[in-house]
Formats: C-alpha cells, structure tokens, sequence
C-alpha cells in the first residue's frame, strides 16, 4: 500500500499537471536550420568560393549540395570551342529541351525544318548538320541517356535492363576504335565505359577506361569523369583504398564533380591511410588529407597541418583552417539565455561542472594549436593570402578573451591592402574587440560602434532584397551578414543593456536584430520578429521597460545608436504595443493602470486565445474565465467564447474587487478570495493562464522561476497572500476551510517547483531532490490544517470526494 499511495502521489499531484495537456500552447522556436544553429561571426567563405561546399556544418552532411562549377556549362564550353559555336546554344539543346523537342532530337537527322524555330537558328544544331561524324556522335549519346539517367524509386523498384546496357557499350567500343577524331572518339569511350559501368560490368568498364581514356592526350573533363567510374569499378571489384585514391584525385581535378567525388571517397570506407598508400606527389597527399579534414566534424588539427606541409599555397589551406574556427565557435560561444538557438531554448544544460570545465579546457587547447597554425600560416607567407592567418589569430584571441593580444594581432593589419572578403571579416573582428567593453559593463561610448552597425546593415539589406516567400528562406546558406549583424546585437549588445539595467533597450536591439530587410512584411513589427526576439518581449518587460520604449520611440530620428536601434518601433502598431503594456500591468496587480492602457487598444483588437488542439474545428479556440471556481487544476475548466473573460474585462473586474476592498469592509473576505482564485486561475496551472503568459508549455514547471510574473504564473505567491488574508477576516468555518485548502494547493505549486520533473527515479533512494518532494507534500501543513480543523465543515466532504491529492493526503498513512 506504501508504493500505491506514491504512485498515487506522484500521478495525481505531478504527473496530471506535468502531462496532462503535453502543451497547450507550446512555446517552440521552429524546425533548426542547418545553417544557423550556433553563434558565428566568422564567415565560412571568406577565403573564397572553391571548397564552399565543404565548410563546416555539423547539421548536414555537406555545407551545400551544389557544386561551385556546371557540368552542363563545362561539357557546352567543350562542344563549342570543338564546332567553333556559341556555348549558349550547346547548352540549350544538350541540357534545357522539353521532353517533346528532345524526343526530336533523339530522331534528328540533320534535317533543321523538322525542329522547333526556336532550334533552326542555333548555331550548335546547325554545326551538327554540317558535321556528321559529330550528329552521329550526338545520337549515339542521346541514345544511352535513357539508361544512363534512370531514377531510383523504393515504389518502382524496376531493374536496370544491363542487356541493352552491355549492346549499347559494345556498340560504343566499335565507334570508338574507328573514330579517327580525338575528341569524339574519347567521348564514345567514356560512353562505352558508363554502360559498362551501369550494367556492372566493372572489368570490361576499367579495361575501357585503360585503353582508350587513360592515354589519350586531350586535356578534358570528360577524363574526370571517365576516372569516376573507373574508380567506382575498382571498388566494386575488391579493393576500396585504390578506389578511395582514384576519388581523390577526381576531386582535386574536377570541380564539377567534386562533391560527387567527395561523397563516393567515404562510400569506400577506407581509412586515410589506405588511400595514401597510392599517392605518389605531394599534391596527391594534400587532396587526400583535405578530403579527410574536409569530412571530420571532430579535430582536424593533424589534416590541417599535413595539407600545409605537402602543399602550402593551396586554397585548401584557408578553408580548413576556417573550418576549424567555426567548428571552436559551436564549442566555445556561448548562446546567451535570452536569444538561444535551436531545440536548447527550453533544455539548460545539465552536464556537470567538472565535465563542462574538461571539456572547456580540450577545447582552449584545440584553440591554441589553431591559433600556432594560423601564426605560423601568416609569417612563413607560403601561403597566397599570410593576411588569414592574423585575422584567424585575433578572432581566436577575442574568443579566449584576451582582448590585448586579439588588438595587436589586428593592428598588423593594413585594412585596406586586403581583399574585399579579408576586409569584411577586419571590420566585424574588430566590431567585437571594442564591444568587450560594453559587454563587461566597462564606461563605454556606443556610439563609436555606429559607423560599423550602419556599414552591418547595408551588407546584409543587400543579402534580402526581397521578402521570402514562405515562412522559410531557402537561401539560408548564403546570408552570412544577416546572422552576423543579429548575432551581435542579440548575443552581445541586448544582454549588455540588461545587465546595465536598461529592459527597454535590450528589446530594441533584439528587435534591430532581427530587422533583416529594409521594408517589413504586413508592416508590422511583430510579424518580422524572431521567436527569441517576440519571446523577450512578452516575458522579459516590465512597465518601466514599456515606459522606457515610449521614451526611446520618440528618439528613433536620432543620428546615433539609440537612433539606429530604435528606429523599427515606428512600425510597431499601437494596439501591439498597449496591449502588451496593458499585460505588464496585469501581472503587476496595477489594474487601474491596466485598464488605461486596454482602452487605448482598438475595439476590434483580437486578444490572444490559444489553439484547442484536442477539440473539433468549432471548437479551435481555449477561453478563459478566471473567476469561476475549481477544486481540481486538472482537467482545466475552459469556457466557451461568450462566457470568455479578456484582458481587458479582467483588469476592470479586478479593479472594481479591489477598490470595493476599501469601500465595502463587510465583505472585504470575499472580494480578497474572489481576487485570490481570478489570479490562481491565472497561473500555468489554471484555465486563465493567458491572461498574463503569451505561452504555455509542459516544460515550463522544469524551469526556474525568473520573469516578473514567475511568482504568480508558476509559484501562486499573491494567491496564497490573498488567500491568508481572506481567511484571516472571516469567521465562517466552511469559507476558511476553502481557503485553506486554496492555500494547500499555492504551497504545492512552489513545492513542484523544487522538484526535477525530468527524473522518473520514483523508488531511486539517492535522488534528493524527488525525496524532498514526496516528504514535502506529505508534510504540507495546509493539508494538516484542513483535515484538523475544518475536517467536519461540508466543502470539506465535497473536496476529498472530488480531489484525489486530498484524498492521498489527509488520510492517516504509515510512513516508512
């Protein structure tokens, strides 16, 4: 009976307020994206463009899918400069026919007036009917596209037909050895080998690719991708270290399918060291430990340091060594509370301290041995751009916090002698070295930063010249100013202003940093708002903060930071922004000035009601009304729309009970129990809770208490006060024994909060902090109160009837 009557306690005082209604409203701040979930302000391109697909990203496999040169483009640059035509033209009919010209093409015969006119004018179509040894090649390849192309598809699973594969690369071998033209008779081989390929005929595929493709001396891309498949074939037949080899040197010799290359070299599964076995020059090391750095989300000092060693002034150089940057960054900065990233906005981090400081301290020394490489990058000058490596040394210095070094470091540096991205990344390095002060609550003139927060906004207005269409822009990847000028000023700048005291001020940045495009959508600010941002808004102002924003709104003309930060708020609509004031008031018991503030709200202003998830379609909407009467928090007792209570209907309901608390001194218990229960109802437990709360979620009782209205919306501190007071003015047995029961539940509220409402270690003797919580509630002594001194009052029968937590409690147990 003792492990039912916890298992009792634990369902009908936790588990029913903890998952009941898993989230009636849950606060969720949208899907991760895989470009933008953790605090950067080194740009990942700033060495260029060649080997952006590989810059870090841990949510993805690749940074970007897309390689930095066209197929297409480069196969039409070949064909023209081969037929003397326009590239254009090759491109059109090749790679951009509809299927009802390209079936056409697939019978052309030379013969123009049977294509489209779009096509009878083009001069690579022309070049074919003068040329028919190259129209003869041009059908042959149009013939093997349909068996070369074929998508798989787990609901049409159709095989290959290899047969017609095996006649198709036959046929190209013939072709190939009575071509007497270098470049069409390496084409032909190519189309042999892939049919070969495809049908997996590996042997015959490799001996393809070793007679015709391997020897020919034309300098062209179709040997890149000849080598694929003869690398892919070496796989295939049993040996995945030379496959790996053969991958890498496609990589390093073609863009266009680098990506590809790069993805087929880890399908090998071979470690480095396989693959270097076959690597002769130092530039067949360098592409082989980059590709292994390029691939490690861990450490990747040792691929960093080789590739130097073998080849020094490659761009690869720059882009691993960014790429180790970026990678410090997700495991050194920090996201600040108020603007987290991603899924850890309701979840803190719970590793232990000692743990956190190891980690910190592998981390500081992954930094330090950067740091040596990028010192030693910029003084031996082997490399194309040394600039790099200072740059990388005082960032990484910022980042350890040592400002003195990262400013000498930076002082080196001739800004204008660097090129356009060197000396974007300059100035943003040097935007966070002079922000340390204000971080660290130092005398500091803002205003000094305004030159480079105005050269921030014009960057990244020029990333958004349009509005996304969606909720989503897919363009993510590219936006790097745009994360960089938020990140600042939501990361750096808005928790400075809080912890300088100024609410108001934070706000404004947080909002300026979410003002990505120089026009806002529906012109209202709060639809241009992150979730972070709207989040600190509706938990983190007080009243003086909302005063504090209409002193700041009249100065958003102002040619300074204030000026800059405050500028949106002239976009914010009136009824935003009495409407949040008002709710400020709310959760401040000023109901007279609530109710100011509600009538400045339009007429027609739809307050917040949240989603009915589990009701019909009529019924979308929850509604509340605090002022009825509950004995039980759980199931909460919504009502419809017509009996709904507002924001504005509470403030003045509550106002008129408390100035009847002066005026009415008969009933003075009453109107404090009246107001007692309005606000009880107005917590995370009640049915009114957005009266005060914008959201509610499962996890809110996981967190600690740190807004305003925290003592109310999670610890029902004013309710128990005026709980006390009602029942210490009344003399009527039956209206105490309510209010002590009342006071009971307040109690528990504070006593879940103590709890770890994660852990499910019911019977585990050394969780404390679950101990605690099941000695403390049976131990309330409210519930002592009630069942001795009002145990034969009529609420009291009606409550233990219906209250299972009651009727857990006040019964007499056996305690172990």
């Amino acid at each position: 009976m003792k492990t039912f009557k916890k298992l009792s306690l634990i369902f009908s005082v936790f588990l029913i307020t903890f998952f009941g209604e898993i989230a009636v409203n849950l606060a969720c701040g949208g899907e991760i994206d895989p470009y933008d979930y953790y605090i950067t302000y080194f740009h990942n391109n700033i060495e260029g463009d060649e080997y952006s697909p590989f810059a870090y990203n841990e949510m993805v496999y690749l940074n970007s899918e897309t390689d930095v040169e066209s197929e297409p483009d480069i196969n039409s640059r070949e064909w023209a400069k081969f037929l003397n035509v326009k590239k254009e033209d090759v491109l059109k009919v090749m790679y951009k026919t509809d299927s009802a010209t390209n079936v056409k093409l697939i019978n052309f015969d030379g013969n123009v007036s049977q294509l489209p006119d779009s096509l009878k004018q083009n001069s690579f179509i022309q070049a074919l009917d003068k040329r028919k040894e190259s129209l003869k090649y041009y059908l042959f390849a149009k013939s093997c596209e349909p068996y070369a192309n074929v998508e798989f598809s787990l609901w049409d699973a159709t095989p290959r037909d290899t047969a017609a594969m095996a006649n198709k690369a036959d046929e190209g071998l013939k072709l190939t050895a009575s071509e007497k033209d270098d470049f069409l008779q390496l084409r032909y081989a190519y189309q042999a080998e892939r049919m070969f390929h495809f049908a997996g005929m590996h042997s015959e595929s490799k001996s393809t690719y070793e007679k015709y493709i391997k020897t020919s001396k034309l300098n062209s891309s179709v040997k890149g991708w000849a080598l694929a498949l003869y690398a892919g074939s070496t796989r295939r037949l049993g040996n995945p270290d030379e496959s790996a080899f053969l991958f890498s040197k496609v990589f390093a010799s073609n863009p266009e399918r680098r990506v590809q290359a790069y993805k087929n070299y880890y399908y090998t599964s071979s470690p480095v060291q396989g693959a270097l076995k076959y690597a002769k020059t130092n530039s067949e090391k360098a592409n082989i430990w980059a590709i292994n750095g390029f691939g490690n989300a861990d450490s990747g000092v040792e691929s960093i340091n080789k590739v130097y060693t073998y080849e020094p002034k490659s761009q690869m150089n720059g882009t691993l060594l960014v790429r180790e940057v970026n990678k410090l960054e997700q495991d050194l900065i920090q996201a600040n509370d108020i603007a987290k990233i991603g899924y850890n906005y309701y979840f803190s981090d719970n590793e232990k301290p000692k743990y956190r400081d190891s980690i910190k301290n592998i981390n500081l020394k992954r930094l330090n041995e950067i740091r040596t490489f990028a010192v030693k990058l910029a003084t031996e000058k082997k490399y194309p751009q040394p600039e790099l490596g200072t740059l990388t040394a005082a960032y990484l210095s910022w980042m350890e916090n040592k400002d003195f070094m990262a400013s000498n470091y930076l002082a080196i540096l001739k800004p204008d002698k660097l090129s356009e991205r060197l000396r974007d990344q300059y100035r943003i390095v040097d935007l966070l070295i002079k922000a340390k002060n204000i971080k660290k609550g130092n005398p500091f003139n803002e205003n000094d930063l305004l030159p480079t927060l105005k050269w921030l906004d014009e960057k990244r207005f020029a990333e958004n010249k349009t509005l996304p269409a969606g909720q989503y822009d897919y363009d993510q990847a590219e936006k790097r100013f745009t994360r960089t000028t938020r990140n600042f000023y939501q990361q750096i700048l808005a928790p400075a202003y809080l912890n300088m005291g100024d609410t108001a001020k934070a706000a404004l940045a947080m909002v300026k940093g979410d003002m990505a495009n120089k026009t806002l959508k529906e012109n209202s600010l709060f639809q241009n708002m992150s979730y972070q941002s709207i989040s600190f808004w509706q938990k983190n102002l007080s009243p003086k903060s909302m005063q504090g924003l209409a002193v700041y709104k009249s100065k958003a003309a102002g040619d300074d930071v204030t000026g800059l930060l405050a500028s949106a708020l002239n976009q914010l609509k009136n009824d935003d922004f009495y409407e949040l004031y008002g709710t400020t008031y709310l959760r401040t018991h000023q109901y007279d000035k609530a109710v100011q503030m509600f009538a400045k709200v339009s007429p027609s202003y739809k307050y917040f009601a949240p989603e009915n998830w589990y009701g019909a379609e009529s019924e979308s909407k929850l509604y509340a009304n605090p002022f009825i009467e509950t004995i039980n928090d759980f199931p909460k007792k919504y009502v419809t729309a017509k009996a709904s209570v507002s924001k504005k209907a509470f403030a003045a309901e509550m106002l008129r009970l408390q100035k009847l608390l002066v005026s009415d001194k008969k009933n003075e218990a009453l109107y404090y129990y009246k107001m007692a229960n309005a606000v009880y109802q107005t917590g995370y437990f009640g049915n009114s809770w957005f009266l005060i709360s914008y959201d509610w979620s499962s996890y809110d009782n996981s967190n600690p208490a740190k807004y305003v209205y925290d003592g109310d919306y999670k610890k029902a501190q004013t309710a128990k006060a005026w709980y006390l007071k009602a029942r210490a003015l009344s003399t009527n047995a039956d209206f105490k024994a309510k209010c002590t029961f009342m006071l009971a539940k307040c109690l528990q509220k504070q006593i879940i909060m103590n709890a770890n409402p994660l852990s499910f270690y019911y019977y585990d003797k050394k969780n404390v902090k679950w101990r605690n919580f099941i000695k403390a509630n049976y131990n309330n002594p409210y519930l002592k109160e009630l069942r001795f001194n009002y145990g034969k009052t009529p609420f009291y029968a009606v409550a233990a009837g219906e209250c299972s937590y009651l009727g857990d409690f006040i019964k007499p147990k056996t305690q172990n």
